[in-house]
């Protein structure tokens, strides 16, 4: 009898490598650069991948392979990669899968370094990218070439949270043949699942939610097996994998992944109301807000709208540095996904090395500030916002 799928919060709590003979309850870590074999061929057959002995943590181990199981299962996809970071994860992706003469189709809003590697790397290598509008999708058969080869998105993007209609999208990369490839960072396994509406590879960087805390560092390709088996051949000899410390420490953070993400939605959500409200900001963008031009998109395709805020404070750039300077609670960082809130003004931060005119292209105005919404009590959340709204005035 075929095992009924578990739900999403067991799966992540009850994924675990087979236990030690200590028959320990939470899974050790494997601090060790390499494993031994009972004999010869044995290892003669793990080098020739006929079983499924590790042999190298650079490229295999333990608790990485928890990990990838893991969020494979939250995921529901085939195969998957653990690396050093969430970039490592975007550029061995691209480059396992690409070739000189290749072209990509990615969508305008997207994280400040993935425009480096896409603009300034895969160039180099005669990779070129095309990029469309996210909420423009007339544009997107244009920008199609007889060289495309991955169609790449972010959504809810990063940091403007605008969104694509993934369902469209999917039948959109079938149709030109297309591998579809689909940052979730921002929405998590949790709130939304792209391989359902036909992503071939999503892509975390787990140092944000899949971690939750600002601890560590970590990144993850997961989808189909063919696409994967190439990223692993990739990465076996260049070697971005994740350490097993940092997997085993997001691995047992995924335990809780979903009352997280429950509470950091339901904190964001109200803050977005509030400064909906507010007469010190010009606008604000988040999923689950009627006002969101993809609210119905948002509703459809994600379980709720997560933890991140994009408005603009009245007095543009200058008044954001005033407010930045007057938070006294949340956190000025450029990371996001943590515990706890962080406040970040991308132009002069996490997409500084855009021209002005590249960070107009992609919605970065000057006024644009972004909240992680951490899991503090909501009131201590928008009262620290709201002082620093104040002062700015």
């Amino acid at each position: 009898m075929k095992e009924k799928q578990k739900q999403f919060e067991t799966e992540a709590i009850r994924t675990q490598i087979e236990g030690t003979h200590a028959q320990e309850h939470s899974t050790p870590m494997y601090l060790t650069s390499s494993f031994t074999y009972e004999d010869a061929e044995e290892m003669r057959a793990a080098f020739a991948g006929e079983n499924d002995k590790n042999i190298y943590s650079r490229f295999s181990n333990p608790n990485l392979q928890e990990l990838v199981d893991k969020v494979c299962k939250m995921e529901k996809a085939e195969a998957g990669y653990a690396f050093a970071s969430g970039m490592a994860a975007i550029f061995s992706t691209f480059a396992a899968l690409l070739s000189s003469g290749d072209h990509i189709i990615s969508c305008r809003s997207i994280f400040g370094s993935t425009h480096t590697v896409l603009g300034k790397i895969l160039s180099k290598w005669k990779i070129d990218t095309t990029y469309v509008d996210i909420d423009n999708t007339s544009d997107w058969d244009n920008a199609v070439q007889p060289n495309s080869k991955i169609l790449y998105v972010e959504t809810p993007t990063n940091p403007a949270v605008d969104i694509i209609d993934l369902e469209w999208l999917g039948h959109f990369a079938k149709k030109h043949k297309l591998i579809l490839v689909v940052d979730n960072c921002f929405a998590t396994p949790y709130l939304q699942q792209p391989i359902q509406y036909g992503a071939d590879l999503v892509i975390h960087s787990a140092t944000k939610f899949m971690d939750g805390q600002g601890r560590v560092m970590g990144g993850i390709t997961v989808g189909k097996k063919e696409l994967i088996d190439e990223i692993y051949a990739f990465s076996r000899s260049t070697g971005p994998a994740l350490s097993a410390f940092n997997a085993w420490v997001i691995s047992k953070s995924l335990e809780t992944l979903a009352v997280r993400m429950d509470r950091h939605s339901e904190n964001a959500l109200k803050l977005a109301e509030f400064l909906e409200n507010s007469e010190f900001v010009e606008w604000v963008k988040y999923p689950f807000l009627k006002s969101h031009p993809m609210y119905e998109v948002a509703k459809k395709q994600m379980k709720a709208g997560g933890a991140m805020v994009a408005f603009g404070i009245k007095g543009g750039l200058e008044s954001g540095r005033v407010f930045l300077n007057n938070i006294k609670i949340c956190s000025l960082t450029a990371n996001l996904g943590d515990s706890r809130t962080i406040v970040t003004h991308p132009s002069s931060t996490t997409h500084a090395k855009l021209s002005e005119e590249e960070r107009i292209k992609v919605g970065i105005t000057p006024e644009l500030i972004r909240v992680s919404v951490g899991l503090e009590h909501i009131t201590d959340i928008i009262t620290d916002i709201e002082q620093a709204l104040k002062a700015a005035q």
